[in-house]
């Protein structure tokens, strides 16, 4: 566990001083008479915005390491918080600029540069987009999908305007070298964009899937079950999650992330995906043909159980109680004898999926399952309403308290559980979130 603290820390201290050597470099060598103190910090504001927005990319970019020792869940909420830093950064930067020399107007007076004050309003519009319709975007009925394109694109938008401002405005700017640096830090955010939506997909074009069954299961949930075409296939720890995207190609705005439900001693040669019908493309899964292609990028993630572990508390709402299956079937093949404790929270019995084989499992492994339902009928003799502090109190002893954690289910149960293992002593580091609602 203080190894994990020390790895956030040590990303931390990366991250900010990825900032400061970015924007420090267009602050060396000959330097222009200073302005004061407000124009000169308005002015370095401005490239600190721009290298943040690369890092942006890179956050969300998939890099393998990149989300160790935290997990997509963390990186993600990071990313967003930072996005949301990121639009006051850049709004600060002109008022700071015109609060500290008024004549500083002009930039945005059309009468002077007509194409420079449209792009600059553009550019503007575009970074309060990018941060409305991540924190809105089913408020504003915009699929998932067609969220994931205009978020490329606005982004895009915003740092090709934000580049060609910072070399028209010149100043910090001067000289080939500084101006190379700019265009470098330009292509760089372009190429990655570029190397995750159309080297990744022509990557996985090479190693097609198919689909081999398909399951309808408890909780109107569907599973898919698919195996390499050609080639090794992909191996996985449970837990993990992959990119995954049905039809004949994967060059298309249909790629969405799921967890394996499967045994990772089952990969390569089958793997499973269970996701629940929503309404959107999780709908969709349960018409897929036996026979139908599909792609993977993965694996990815860090909800898996450490080989140091003393052992396993799963908590796990609906459908989310997936990565839990994965880990347990794979702890049950490879006779695993760690204890686990799972507290599974569901509407009702009939909508509890999975609970043939999670009761098999608790009577061939050291598993305890304690199910919580929220709409019991009269007949239910078990745990009613949710998973709060006072029942994790009653069920969690001091085994237990030494054990790692597993939280996944829908936002606003993972936030009353969060908020309760702190409450009764459970450190955040021994904690593993996963979040899969992105935007």
């Amino acid at each position: 566990m203080i190894s994990a603290i020390l790895k956030a820390i040590g990303w931390l201290v990366v991250y900010l001083g990825s900032i400061g050597i970015l924007t420090a470099v267009f602050l060396i060598g000959d330097l222009p008479e200073p302005r004061g103190f407000w124009t000169e910090f308005g002015a370095v504001l401005g490239f600190a915005v721009l290298a943040m927005l690369g890092l942006q990319f890179i956050l969300t970019g998939r890099y393998r390491g990149i989300g160790r020792p935290f997990g997509i869940d963390i990186i993600v909420q990071f990313h967003r918080h930072a996005g949301i830093l990121l639009l006051v950064a850049f709004l600060a930067h002109p008022l700071i600029l015109i609060f500290s020399r008024p004549d500083y107007l002009e930039y945005l007076d059309p009468r002077v540069n007509f194409l420079r004050t449209l792009f600059l309003a553009i550019a503007s519009l575009a970074m309060t987009l990018l941060v409305v319709l991540s924190l809105w975007r089913t408020a504003f009925g915009l699929s998932y999908e067609w969220w994931r394109l205009s978020h490329a694109a606005l982004a895009g938008v915003v740092v090709f305007v934000g580049m060609v401002h910072a070399w028209q405005v010149g100043h910090y700017v001067d000289g080939p070298l500084k101006r190379g640096w700019l265009v470098l830090l330009g292509v760089s955010v372009f190429a990655g964009l570029a190397y995750v939506r159309l080297y990744r997909p022509w990557r996985s074009k090479r190693r097609p899937y198919r689909v081999i069954e398909v399951h309808e299961r408890r909780g109107e949930s569907t599973t898919l079950v698919i195996e390499p075409v050609g080639h090794a296939g992909m191996t996985f720890r449970g837990g993990q999650y992959a990119w995954l995207t049905i039809g004949e190609t994967p060059f298309t705005l249909q790629q969405h992330p799921f967890s394996f439900s499967s045994s990772d001693r089952a990969a390569p040669a089958r793997l499973e995906f269970t996701a629940k019908q929503l309404g959107d493309f999780t709908t969709s899964l349960q018409h897929v043909d036996v026979g139908t292609g599909a792609f993977l990028e993965g694996p990815f993630g860090e909800f898996v159980l450490d080989d140091d572990a003393s052992g396993a508390v799963f908590i796990m709402g609906g459908i989310g109680v997936t990565p839990a299956i994965s880990i347990l079937r794979g702890m049950r093949d490879r006779g695993d004898s760690r204890p686990a404790l799972l507290f599974y929270g569901s509407p009702t019995w009939e909508q509890t999926a999975f609970r043939k084989e999670l009761d098999r499992l608790s009577h061939d492994s050291p598993l305890r399952i304690v199910y919580v339902l929220s709409d019991a009928g009269p007949e239910w003799e078990g745990e009613v309403g949710y998973i709060d502090r006072e029942l994790l109190e009653r069920y969690i002893g001091d085994a237990e308290r030494r054990h790692s954690y597993f939280v996944c289910g829908p936002e606003p149960m993972m936030d009353a559980v969060e908020g309760a293992l702190l409450e009764i002593g459970i450190p955040l580091v021994q904690t593993r979130a996963e979040r899969f609602n992105f935007v």
